[in-house]
């Protein structure tokens, strides 16, 4: 690798830059600058190039949301790459720039667009016209930059973005462990009360209560989960599924931009890794299931999906995503990427299931608004709200929206601030955002299942036997209904919003859950749960077999 630029100096070459829109970043809020990052330390970024075909591609997608599920075809992994992917002249375009800046090209998925470079910070700081900086955070040391991503106007109108260079942590897992976050006296006894009170469940305890099919081997399915630390061991997982009395499942690793399974401490990302295989392959017993380990950067994130997306290995049809952050935490630039990557399952048949969030209609933010999480938002995914479910064997007694207050956490929903109202989504009664202004956005979330911790579910993580919940949870348990859904039909699920949102309420479908709201500071109740689609629990939880019997009449009803 060249250790020095060519790049030329001086005001000349500054005058054929051109700042790339919506690449701006600030520190995090509560960072402290500690200084220019070395220049001689290595790192790797992404470029996301702009796709000749993203007008056609948009209008295909309106095309097939217009059709009956029975007329809907998908592209092979294969042939979207030949006809949506990066063109030789632009990735040859990014490469002779690499070249001369001193850096690398390490990998090219052109069916994604990316181009990942290698290099020194000194030599990117160069490239883009800007200065890595380190900083020090509550929430531990990121490098990043302040201000825009500069490219040589050749190159301009062929990014639409550049990640990677700021590494601060993304997003966060939406699990909570029960008796979590109780930090006084006070609230420990009044988690005491409620613990008393308190169920668990294990995930085929959950599935039979929203009547999901038993005993339906899903070899011939393969899911998909994303995932930004922590990690498994195999004997863990043998332990869990002996003690349900089910095969251990196949379970493998893909390692994205040197993300590893790195099993590390029960309490953290480990939880999240485990729980979501552990849902989804004990109510869709049989499945394959391969986690794409990532680094926790908006680079990474974008990387490990783009991967699942496009893998030509495993070619998962459904993902399940428990990751997320407020839509503000993201830089304009990196949530359009992310949401571009997820509007290609749309082509390929995949499904993508998402946590909504754990944090409220604020979603953990203190600035007075209310925001709604990302990837959640984007509209291309099926958004997975919480709720607190009460019952035994297959008889629901009681289902509210999931809301601990400040002691445990609350489903996320509200309106987004960013996407419009989906076609899809336009007869479902979504509210103007609460916010000053009441823009009008896409309504999360779009589903819902059980996620409260005090009515959770009975994890095994690192061998210590756990009881879990949060929206997590709710992503890997929808990622299983849709799996089973393809194992009977015989017929890719794809993305299932428009015919969820279409079917008869005289279906009875859904659960709707008419009882509660998610406000977490318990000061008001502006989103809240009622007859229909709201914004806590969307169109309610799920009355499984009804909608695999709703979507097997689909596909015959144009025979």
């Amino acid at each position: 690798m060249k250790s020095q630029s060519s790049l030329p100096d001086g005001d000349s070459f500054r005058q054929t830059m051109r700042i790339l829109p919506m690449s701006s970043r600030l520190a995090l809020p509560g960072a402290v600058d500690v200084g220019p990052t070395d220049d001689h330390e290595e790192i790797q970024v992404t470029m996301v190039l702009r796709r000749a075909a993203s007008s056609e591609l948009s209008g295909y997608l309106e095309t097939l949301d217009s059709l009956p599920i029975s007329e809907r075809t998908f592209l092979s992994r294969e042939s979207f790459a030949r006809k949506y992917g990066a063109t030789d002249e632009d990735v040859a375009a990014v490469t002779g720039y690499a070249e001369v800046c001193g850096l690398v090209v390490t990998r090219v998925l052109r069916a994604a667009g990316t181009v990942v470079l290698a290099g020194t910070v000194g030599n990117f700081n160069r490239a883009f016209l800007l200065e890595l900086r380190n900083y020090d955070h509550p929430d531990g040391t990121y490098r990043g930059y302040t201000g825009s991503v500069s490219l040589p106007t050749s190159l301009s109108d062929r990014i639409s973005a550049v990640l990677g260079l700021d590494s601060r942590p993304q997003a966060k897992p939406h699990l909570r462990m029960r008796n979590a976050g109780v930090t006084s006296e006070e609230g420990w006894h009044s988690r005491a009360a409620a613990t008393a009170l308190a169920l668990s469940y294990t995930p085929p305890q959950v599935a039979e209560l929203y009547q999901y099919p038993n005993d339906v081997p899903c070899s011939d399915q393969c899911v998909g989960i994303i995932e930004l630390g922590g990690g498994y061991t195999e004997s863990n997982l043998k332990d869990y599924f002996s003690a349900l009395g089910l095969p251990m499942p196949r379970v493998a690793t893909v390692t994205v931009d040197g993300g590893v399974n790195q099993p590390g401490s029960p309490n953290g990302p480990d939880g999240e890794v485990n729980l979501d295989i552990e849902v989804v392959a004990s109510v869709a017993p049989g499945v394959q299931v391969v986690v794409y380990f990532t680094p926790n950067t908006d680079a990474g994130f974008l990387n490990a999906i783009t991967m699942a997306m496009h893998d030509t290995t495993y070619r998962p049809t459904v993902l399940s995503i428990s990751w997320g952050g407020p839509e503000d935490s993201w830089s304009m630039s990196s949530l359009q990427a992310m949401n571009s990557a997820l509007a290609d399952g749309r082509l390929l048949g995949v499904s993508v299931c998402v946590a909504a969030g754990d944090s409220g209609s604020t979603d953990g933010v203190d600035d007075g608004r209310y925001h709604v999480d990302f990837p959640a938002s984007s509209p291309h995914v099926l958004a997975c709200g919480g709720t607190r479910l009460v019952g035994s064997g297959s008889v629901i007694d009681s289902e509210t929206v999931w809301n601990d207050g400040l002691m445990g956490g609350a489903t996320g929903g509200g309106v987004s601030s960013v996407f419009a109202v989906p076609s899809w989504q336009e007869g479902a009664g979504v509210p103007p955002s609460a916010n000053p202004g009441g823009v009008r956005g896409r309504g999360v979330p779009d589903v819902a299942g059980n996620a409260d911790p005090e009515t959770g579910y009975q994890i095994l993580v690192d061998g210590q036997s756990m009881v879990v919940g949060g929206t997590s949870a709710v992503a890997p348990l929808w990622a299983g209904l849709l799996v089973l859904t393809q194992q009977m039909t015989g017929h890719l699920t794809g993305f299932m919003n428009p015919f969820l949102y279409g079917i008869s309420p005289a279906i009875h479908a859904f659960r709707e859950i008419t009882h509660g709201n998610n406000d977490i500071q318990g000061t008001s109740d502006v989103y809240s749960a009622g007859p229909g689609w709201n914004c806590c629990t969307g169109l309610g939880s799920p009355k499984g077999g009804t909608l695999i019997q709703s979507f097997l009449d689909s596909l015959r009803s144009a025979n």
